[in-house]
């Protein structure tokens, strides 16, 4: 069992080492038992002394996931409401995102995947790569605007 200030300087410590949002600190105190009244005073010390953002985070957290996970829009906002970000704040950070940065990461995921996939016909080709593209969390209008432009005819 930690105490209050024990519990205020773990935190603290790992929110100075990589972006953490008051979801995840909550988390960590609630399987240390401490108090809700005690929470309460380590979240608002956290967050006043800017240990922790949930904006700073949100914009850490769809930057990483784009870029490095390959996500689409859809999968990103889920990541961001399971981390129980504020919708105003989830949407902010993602229409910040524009469809070129979504277009630049899912081209190449699609131009890998058309080598693996085996199909009968440019049809049953590109449903599957819609599929995979759907299952990456990108929404239909940017899968559209990678499938309609890369087609390109089968080389032998």
């Amino acid at each position: 069992m930690k105490t209050e200030q024990d519990a205020y300087l773990t935190l603290a410590a790992l929110c100075a080492q990589a972006e953490h949002c008051q979801y995840e600190m909550l988390e960590k105190m609630r399987k240390w038992e401490l108090s809700e009244e005690c929470q309460a005073r380590i979240m608002e010390r956290l967050v006043k002394e800017r240990y922790i953002d949930d904006e700073r985070f949100a914009r850490a957290f769809v930057k990483d996931k784009i870029r490095y996970n390959k996500w689409g829009r859809r999968k990103v906002e889920q990541g961001l409401w399971q981390k129980r970000i504020h919708e105003d704040i989830r949407k902010s950070v993602l229409d910040d995102v524009d469809d070129e940065e979504y277009l630049n990461v899912l081209r190449p995921l699609l131009k890998q995947k058309r080598k693996t996939i085996k199909a009968q016909n440019d049809y049953e080709r590109n449903q599957k790569l819609m599929r995979f593209a759907l299952g990456r969390g990108f929404t239909f209008d940017i899968i559209r605007q990678c499938i309609d432009v890369d087609e390109e005819p089968d080389e032998e």
